[in-house]
């Protein structure tokens, strides 16, 4: 809702990338190297593939965030390690060259901190997977995502148990099912005592077609009229550069960046 939310892209508020290259002379090389996702997917690419955008984009989202003064910051629990970056450049900026930064802190909801890849439920869900069968995009439409749902990986086994050791997929799809609906696991249990796996992954599929259906329609009907999505977006990155620009020049005075002369 560009009424509620602020909304552009990113590269159209350029103060993202020039406060980024700031931030990045403050990170220690050993610093970035320990964050965990470049560590995952340089290993899968390859080291010598792995670009060194990759490698600093972790503190490009430290300027994402810092720009806006964010005091909290929602995120899943796989970017937790980002957020903690962010919180210590701030603090070494601040304590360095003075209060500029707000210290965010994360929001991580327990209930759906880390959503789990339908077909394979031990790893996060994610657009990066092997194979899109086990992501529910938000503008798939309504007999995709039902099918996805019902051909999620379970087990051999047919009771309805939160486990996540012993029943990954099983309890993956209830936590996703009580945060679709607000039902407590137990309640749930209970509800599927004795009813196989088939009955959860329809009824579920049914609850997250519900849940995605708006989003998708929304999205839709931006998109099928550009010249109003191009008048928000454009509204948005103005929104944000006016918050944007002004932390910036705060941030280059901070450190003594000789001011351009007009």
């Amino acid at each position: 809702d560009p009424e509620r939310c602020t909304l552009f892209v990113q590269s159209h508020v350029p103060e993202h990338a020039q406060l980024a290259w700031v931030m990045n002379c403050l990170t220690g090389f050993g610093e970035a190297s320990r964050m965990t996702q470049f560590k995952d997917k340089s290993a899968k690419q390859g080291a010598d593939r792995a670009s060194v955008g990759l490698f600093t984009y972790p503190v490009l989202q430290v300027a994402d965030i810092l720009l806006y003064q964010a005091h909290q910051v929602p995120v899943g629990e796989d970017q937790r390690q980002h957020i903690e970056l962010t919180r210590d450049l701030a603090e070494r900026f601040n304590g360095r060259f003075g209060e500029t930064f707000t210290v965010p802190s994360a929001y991580i909801l327990k209930e759906t901190a880390k959503i789990y890849d339908l077909q394979e439920p031990s790893i996060k869900m994610s657009k990066s997977a092997s194979t899109p069968k086990g992501l529910i995009n938000l503008l798939d439409d309504p007999k995709t995502t039902a099918k996805k749902v019902r051909s999620a990986v379970t087990d051999t086994d047919t009771v309805i148990r939160f486990d996540p050791e012993a029943k990954p997929g099983v309890s993956n799809l209830l936590s996703i099912y009580a945060t679709l609906t607000g039902t407590g696991v137990p309640a749930l249990e209970e509800k599927y005592e004795g009813k196989g796996y088939g009955a959860l992954k329809t009824d579920l599929a049914e609850v997250m077609v519900e849940f995605v259906t708006p989003f998708r329609e929304q999205t839709q009907q931006y998109l099928d009229d550009p010249e109003t999505l191009d008048a928000i977006l454009a509204k948005g990155a103005e929104k944000a550069r006016a918050v944007a620009a002004e932390t910036l020049a705060h941030a280059y005075d901070r450190v003594g960046f000789l001011p351009a002369k007009h």
